[in-house]
């Protein structure tokens, strides 16, 4: 994977600024803006309407979307992996419908670990990414890859099998829960150990080389704040969405645009005219609107045909028939959860092959 010429020694993806305030920051801002919530947004399930539009639609939903930029958008792309990108999908809604059709329940909560799934794999990705020009040696990798595992696996298993948590990833207990104090206890020691652990092998490089990567430091500490933070330490909706989403929606969106106007910079004669208006001089802005558009779309049908809870936001579709028919609701719901579940699937493939 090409990136941008290393910076003042620091394996920036595409300049310390950037890379600072739209990928590394995040978890520390999403940190103090938790902060400032009354304490019962803290351990509670409430969450303002108004909020919950910022982050879900605008954030969650929409870093969806921008995966378009790096597969279907793309003229070459799609010439190149035409069989994963058909298949893909296919695969997705044939898989759901299944699902759906076995148990509704199931459905969801095949779709909620997948999620997590995507999330954790994302954290390990960045840390990749910030790694890549370290010769270390292979117990320092496996140091870090450990570590960035265990700053997403702890909390995870913590919301498994510790105290009962006022959140939900997409519905109520989506996740198994089985409470066990002991699997608790053992988990907070072995998380623990691996903290020491990477602390020290961290020391041990600064002594031997005169230098600390700040951007992978900078990553993995990030991902060890947000995940503890918003899972195990707040107990509440808003607290946990806000630190979920924010630290992985906008860091990869900014992972694709830098990539992508990357090569759109470098590669003039696979400029499409998609690529020159979300990468030319003015294309951020059209880069953002298109995939909150589509964001507010496929939000907009969700509410409107199936969960009519917030027609104030999706008017448009308020007069939407609601669906009701267990039928028609086992072909809609994994079509409408289908660029969720393809977003999730496809980014497993789409890093390794450019």
């Amino acid at each position: 994977m090409k990136t941008h010429t290393i910076r003042s020694g620091q394996p920036w993806l595409n300049s310390a600024l950037s890379d600072g305030l739209l990928i590394l920051s995040m978890p520390f801002l999403s940190l103090v803006l938790v902060s400032f919530f009354p304490d019962q947004f803290k351990v509670s399930s409430a969450m303002p309407v108004e909020y919950w539009v910022v982050l879900v639609v605008f954030i969650d939903v929409a870093h969806v979307y921008s995966t378009l930029y790096r597969t279907y958008f793309k003229a070459e792309t799609l010439q190149k992996q035409h069989a994963l990108l058909v298949s893909v999908p296919l695969f997705c809604y044939f898989f759901g419908v299944l699902l759906y059709h076995l148990d509704s329940f199931l459905f969801w909560r095949v779709l909620a670990y997948l999620a997590v799934f995507h999330f954790i794999r994302q954290q390990y990705g960045f840390m990749r990414l910030y790694s890549r020009t370290e010769n270390n040696g292979k117990l320092s990798r496996l140091i870090d890859a450990v570590t960035i595992y265990t700053a997403t696996l702890y909390p995870m298993l913590y919301w498994h099998f510790g105290e009962v948590r006022n959140f939900n990833w997409f519905m109520a207990d989506d996740f198994v829960y089985f409470p066990s104090k002991a699997l608790a206890t053992i988990s907070l020691y072995l998380y623990l150990i691996v903290i020491f652990v990477y602390v020290l092998k961290e020391l041990n490089l600064v002594i031997q080389n005169r230098q600390i990567n700040i951007p992978r430091n900078l990553l993995i500490i990030g991902t060890f704040l947000s995940w503890y933070f918003g899972i195990i330490y707040f107990n509440g909706d808003m607290a946990f969405t806000t630190l979920n989403v924010i630290s992985h929606g906008i860091p990869y969106m900014a992972l694709i645009w830098f990539f992508e106007r990357n090569k759109h910079q470098q590669l003039i004669r696979h400029r499409n005219l998609m690529s020159r208006l979300a990468f030319g001089k003015y294309g951020l802005v059209f880069f953002i609107l298109v995939i909150l558009l589509l964001a507010y779309l496929e939000e907009g049908l969700w509410d409107g045909l199936v969960w009519k809870e917030h027609a104030s936001v999706f008017s448009f579709f308020s007069s939407l028939p609601q669906v009701h028919d267990v039928n028609i609701l086992t072909m809609l719901i994994p079509l409408l959860a289908l660029p969720q579940s393809t977003h999730y699937v496809l980014d497993g493939f789409i890093w390794k092959r450019h």
